[in-house]
């Protein structure tokens, strides 16, 4: 009888004790997740914040005397979303040449039977380590005639090593069997791709295509140096243009309107204009990757290890 009291004391100590850590480690998770959100919360309250507010330093997590003016000043002309439907061909159209051209270089690599495997294997894995530098791939975009052109930010950027190893780590994870089995049955190589493989990697696909459109989504460093027509930039270059070119014409304005009384309520400050632009460009990726997420982490998982 003694000592069976004497277990279940224990037992009650060592359930308080799990209960006791468990609490820490939601604590500390949550204390995290606030560290996380704090900066996205701040950008939000200071986008929507009025100037005196903004130039006062009152915003903080809260917005103070909420307006919509800085939104107002960046989409006012419509160029916004001109820019916006830009980056949208380009994130589409770009991310589906990624996949096609990934799945098509990690399937093949992936099976040992493939004649200079190792050696084209050694290529790809060069291109990770050297590049050819800034100025070589100016010239080439130059000489191939695509300057201008959405082509010269595609071409570039057909293929992203890193997502190849990933796809290919996930070719190589998959049973042999499957592809024995259909080939015994008279399959090939185009019809095992597309009814077996494809249909069993939905879940790397879907994470390879939400890195691949983030990338496009954010593209800015060769939109600034491919693209030299105003009405194809992107949104990343477009808002930088437009912070620049309002942000002082706005000084101006308030300069002016401060003199014939206008309050601050009503002045917009180039810090509440930046913040609407992060809103603003971030938005849509925030919408999508829900949606994405479960694919996403399965995906990461599935791709990261072999076997």
């Amino acid at each position: 009888m003694g000592y069976g009291k004497e277990e279940n004391a224990v037992s009650g100590s060592q359930r308080s004790a799990i209960k006791l850590v468990n609490g820490v480690i939601y604590v500390f998770l949550a204390v995290l997740a606030m560290m996380t959100l704090f900066p996205f919360i701040h950008v939000l309250s200071t986008s929507i914040s009025s100037s005196r507010a903004i130039m006062s330093g009152e915003v903080f997590l809260w917005p103070k005397e909420v307006t919509f003016t800085s939104f107002y000043n960046l989409i006012e002309d419509g160029q916004l979303f001109k820019a916006m439907k830009n980056t949208l061909i380009i994130t589409v159209v770009g991310t589906s040449i990624n996949i096609v051209a990934t799945i098509m270089a990690a399937y093949p690599l992936s099976r040992k039977r493939l004649k200079g495997r190792n050696f084209l294997l050694m290529i790809i894995t060069f291109t990770m380590l050297f590049g050819g530098g800034l100025i070589p791939n100016y010239i080439l975009i130059k000489t191939l005639g695509i300057m201008n052109t959405y082509w010269a930010l595609w071409l570039p950027g057909l293929l992203s090593t890193y997502n190849f190893f990933v796809m290919k780590s996930f070719f190589e994870g998959l049973p042999s069997e499957l592809e024995e089995s259909a080939a015994i049955d008279g399959a090939n190589d185009l019809f095992i791709i597309w009814k077996i493989i494809l249909p069993l990697s939905m879940p790397i696909i879907a994470a390879l295509t939400l890195f691949y459109s983030v990338n496009w989504w954010n593209s800015y460093m060769n939109v600034l140096m491919y693209i030299t027509n105003s009405g194809k930039l992107s949104l990343m270059v477009k808002l930088l243009q437009m912070i620049d070119t309002t942000s002082q014409n706005l000084l101006n304005t308030n300069a002016t309107n401060g003199s014939e009384g206008a309050t601050m309520q009503t002045m917009v400050t180039p810090e509440g204009l930046r913040a609407a632009a992060i809103i603003i460009s971030v938005l849509p990726i925030l919408c999508v990757y829900p949606f994405l997420q479960k694919y996403f982490v399965k995906g990461v998982l599935i791709g990261s290890i072999k076997g």
